[in-house]
């Protein structure tokens, strides 16, 4: 008989992310085949040198951390220094998606719409310039969080100091960005050296609520989520290209979730990509995968062996 694979599950962390890295990792946990793999549980806020001494019995690794010092190449840095692998993006790919502005600015030079952006400082007084700008509403958010943490609209020129204050209680650095109208949609990429779109999912705040924030995420029945999207063919393919675009041009690899909007004149612009997309049955990726007739425990396989492939053919260092 095979032996199983030996994977680490890494979930829990230090980031404001991290109940929702716990509430993943037990559905992920689950849908793992106990005929196939043998699972043990890391979490890095208490079990970084569990991981350490236990190098010599891990496969692989699954990485269920979202936020600082698990999204943004720390963790993968750590793992690259046990030769270890992973599923997802590697050091490079992880922090340069995690970091809004340079996330942007790879967009743009890959000649990828994406919003209109300006960085400020903490104590802003040039307001009307701002406004003339980037116009109102804007968005205001850190540029090293995920799930919409520290993010508001502003609709007022009065409330942008507020925002900007929340804002920089998640972190040293805020983004301003032109807010545009229209539909919210992701698009999931699967895949290394020749990933796939998947089917599209469109994201529908509930009453309430102003856009797809950390409430809006995670309350149950607070969100709509349709997929595949009912969406114009035209846009929707347009929508594939551009997400594998982006998976390409921040060097990602095994999967990514890129959000999107679509305006009512039909132009996408990228907001964002998450290259450690939510792993509930439910979640957004999952989902995607699901209509594209891959279930939650053959999504996992896949990923798995996505890790596991990029590692054939390389010698591992001994332990």
């Amino acid at each position: 008989m095979k032996d199983k694979i030996r994977l680490a599950l890494i979930a829990g962390g230090r980031s404001g992310e991290r109940e929702v890295s716990l509430a993943g990792a037990e559905g992920v946990e689950k849908n793992l085949d106990p005929g196939r793999y043998e699972v043990r549980r890391y979490d890095p806020a208490t079990d970084l040198a569990g991981i350490v001494a236990d190098r010599g019995w891990i496969d692989v690794a699954f990485i269920l951390l979202h936020g600082p010092f698990g999204e943004d190449g720390t963790m993968q840095g750590f793992l690259d220094m046990l030769d270890i692998p992973y599923q997802g993006a590697g050091v490079l790919g992880s922090a340069m998606a995690m970091d809004k502005e340079i996330a942007k600015a790879v967009y743009r030079n890959a000649g990828l719409p994406t919003p209109e952006w300006m960085m400020v400082e903490a104590g802003i007084a040039a307001v009307d310039g701002i406004v003339r700008r980037l116009g109102l509403p804007l968005v205001v958010k850190p540029v090293g969080q995920g799930s919409s943490l520290g993010m508001s609209i502003v609709t007022e020129a009065g409330g942008l100091a507020a925002a900007v204050g929340l804002a920089f209680e998640h972190g040293p650095r805020v983004m301003l960005e032109r807010f545009i109208a229209g539909r919210e949609i992701t698009v999931g990429v699967l895949g290394n050296a020749q990933p796939r779109a998947l089917p599209l999912v469109e994201i529908i705040p509930g009453e309430g609520f102003d856009f797809f924030d950390y409430r809006a995420k995670y309350t149950p029945g607070a969100s709509r989520e349709v997929c595949p999207a009912e969406i114009d063919p035209v846009i929707a393919e347009k929508a594939r290209e551009m997400g594998i675009a982006a998976h390409r041009a921040l060097k990602l690899r095994g999967y990514s979730r890129t959000d999107m909007m679509v305006a009512v004149d039909g132009s996408i612009n990228i907001i964002e990509t998450n290259t450690i997309p939510g792993m509930t049955p439910t979640s957004l990726f999952p989902q995607a995968a699901d209509a594209a007739g891959i279930d939650f425990s053959s999504l996992l396989d896949r990923l798995i062996g996505l890790a596991l492939d990029g590692r054939r053919g390389q010698k591992r260092v001994s332990k």
